[in-house]
């Protein structure tokens, strides 16, 4: 082989082995900035060889990015917290359909995105969350707070500690209540909600656990994997926090707890878009299941699936009712409900 042809064949064969490792990246933009996370990002390159690069911001500025990126984007995959967030960015068309029947049979139709025209789903739930009640164990009873509704209650007034009415996470629960209750209704019990407030929204959801077994507050809401996180520390002050509150997982005669999820999608401009959604089908899988059932103390989407963690079935005790509206209904409640929160003075 004379050099010519020899230099020639070994610069075919870089380019190729090029083309093949650029084919073994997967770029994400997370959302979840858990470290228990870490496990599930390595089994994955195990055992696919895919390498993946991870962008961690909030949902906020994950959506900012990726508006101001446009088809330039180097995203591939996008994590979210929150249905309203992700109804957000798909209205934003920062989302493509896909098509994947290990997806479909998977998640349930309440927890991804209404299918597109071309018949393929934008987004899709991966875990889920309970938004329950906690309660000073001295002052109230179970049956004080066994429904959402009850929040409102006169009977509760100066007692309730919530966070900011604009949270995402507020902001899906108050959807899901528009959906069950209608606008009027909804609006009415909102106006209880801040006729009943101890204090005006302020902080995170451990914070308004740790208000309750102040006693700064009565009752107080939460997304479950908070409360289940400090029952599960090893710090003395956490657990002891937990022992000092009861907790009500509501509505289990009527229409379930709400549930909000955490969720994923392939970015509108992906240029790995098969990676992406081989990806997503992982994270779908009862291995990655389990993992955020007993890592990060949410439960899983797919259907079937088992776990087990002790603070996960302690709160609940084992199995309980889960609201079964669609989550894009949800999210497509927000900016109605904002307008509500704006009206009844909530902050």
């Amino acid at each position: 082989m004379t050099l010519s042809k020899s230099l020639l064949s070994i610069a075919c064969l870089l380019a190729a082995t090029s083309g093949v490792a650029q084919d073994k990246v997967l770029n994400i933009y997370s959302a979840r900035h858990y470290p228990t996370d870490e496990v599930m990002y390595s089994d994955f390159t195990k055992a696919t060889g895919i390498k993946i690069n991870r962008v961690d911001a909030d949902d906020a500025g994950i959506l900012a990015r990726l508006k101001a990126e446009g088809a330039a984007s180097p995203a591939d995959v996008i994590l979210l917290v929150d249905a309203a967030r992700l109804w957000r960015a798909e209205v934003d068309g920062l989302f493509q359909p896909i098509k994947s029947a290990k997806l479909e049979e998977a998640i349930p139709a309440n927890l991804r995105a209404k299918p597109a025209d071309n018949g393929g789903t934008t987004w899709f739930g991966l875990s889920t969350r309970a938004r329950v009640i906690v309660y000073d164990k001295i002052k109230f009873k179970k049956t004080d707070l066994d429904s959402y509704e009850k929040l409102a209650d006169p009977k509760l007034k100066g007692s309730l500690c919530i966070r900011s009415g604009s949270h995402p996470y507020n902001l899906s629960l108050f959807g899901a209540m528009t959906e069950h209750l209608g606008p009027a209704k909804t609006e009415i019990w909102l106006k209880g909600l801040v006729d009943n407030m101890a204090r005006s929204p302020k902080g995170g959801d451990t914070d308004q656990i740790k208000g309750v077994a102040s006693g700064e507050c009565g009752v107080a809401v939460t997304n479950t994997y908070y409360l289940a996180r400090m029952m599960r520390s090893t710090n003395p002050a956490d657990r002891a926090v937990t022992e000092k509150i009861g907790v009500v997982v509501p509505n289990q005669s009527s229409w379930g707890t709400h549930m909000n999820i955490a969720g994923g999608a392939v970015a509108r401009h992906a240029k790995n878009a098969d990676h992406a959604i081989q990806f997503l089908e992982y994270l779908a899988s009862p291995a990655a299941q389990n993992h955020f059932a007993n890592g990060n103390n949410e439960w899983p989407a797919a259907k079937g699936v088992s776990f087990d963690n002790p603070a996960l079935k302690a709160m609940t005790g084992g199995s309980f009712k889960s609201e079964l509206i669609p989550i894009s209904a949800v999210g497509m409640n927000q900016i109605k409900v904002q307008q509500m929160l704006d009206r009844v003075g909530f902050k």
